[in-house]
């Protein structure tokens, strides 16, 4: 299985664990808080729980407890104190990156197999150091790190390109007698699953599911009044398929 690694954004940097976590742990919070008064006592008393205050949203927390040994092969970095192989994932605990005129630490990207992709920020480090020499260097390093997941910002949309609206000549041109249908324009208070006193905008969202045709219905039907249909009036609507077809 591939080893454990930490990606840092931005930059790209990457940094490989010589061994995989000992332990994960995986702890997810909901949003909310218990609710206080100004006074800081509730106004009312006996038991129970405290009332709750749901803010949305929450958190997604990882501890991971990692093994490091210079024993170990592997290393591209040949030492004899563990700390060296440690500081760069202490250094992910740091401020350094400055955004909207405040600091924060990188963001670590944790990989680990085909299913762990972590993205998040590392809120703690604690290190218990082991095996010294003679010298005073540790050797061994059992190191425990806390991240909260952050979410991986999402791609800018593609501009949505407007269809042009269609040309009621082409269209008229395209469409056979067989592609249209007849409709009677309702009259105030009718009921036929329209609104009343209908309009051309109403009667194109209904039928084709884009109020912007009724222009489209006008020009094919020489409504000169879009807003003012006679009752009982017959207009000729192509047939939804045939005007897909043809735009």
């Amino acid at each position: 299985m591939e080893r454990v690694a930490f990606l840092i954004e931005p930059g790209g940097e990457r940094i490989g664990c010589l061994l995989n976590p000992e332990t994960l742990v995986m702890r997810r919070v909901a949003g909310l808080h218990p609710r206080r008064a100004l006074g800081g006592s509730l106004p009312w008393g006996g038991p129970g729980d405290d009332p709750l205050l749901f803010t949305g949203g929450g958190r997604t927390e990882l501890t991971l407890d990692l093994l490091f040994d210079v024993s170990l092969s592997g290393s591209t970095l040949q030492t004899e104190d563990v700390r060296d192989l440690t500081e760069p994932l202490w250094r992910l605990a740091e401020n350094g990156l400055r955004e909207d005129g405040a600091m924060r630490p990188s963001l670590a990207r944790m990989v680990w197999g085909k299913r762990g992709n972590y993205l998040g920020v590392v809120a703690a480090v604690a290190e218990r150091l082991e095996d010294f020499t003679s010298t005073g260097a540790p050797r061994r390093s059992w190191l425990r790190m806390r991240l909260l997941r952050v979410e991986d910002e999402v791609a800018p949309r593609e501009p949505v390109v407007e269809q042009e609206p269609p040309d009621p000549e082409a269209v008229a041109a395209a469409l056979s007698p067989e592609d249209y249908e007849a409709h009677t324009v309702l009259g105030a208070g009718e009921d036929a699953g329209a609104p009343s006193g209908q309009r051309l905008d109403e009667l194109a969202y209904q039928r084709y599911g884009d109020p912007s045709l009724w222009r489209l219905i006008a020009a094919l039907n020489g409504v000169a009044d879009p807003n003012n249909l006679p009752a009982g009036q017959v207009l000729r609507l192509p047939t939804p398929e045939a005007l897909r077809r043809v735009r």
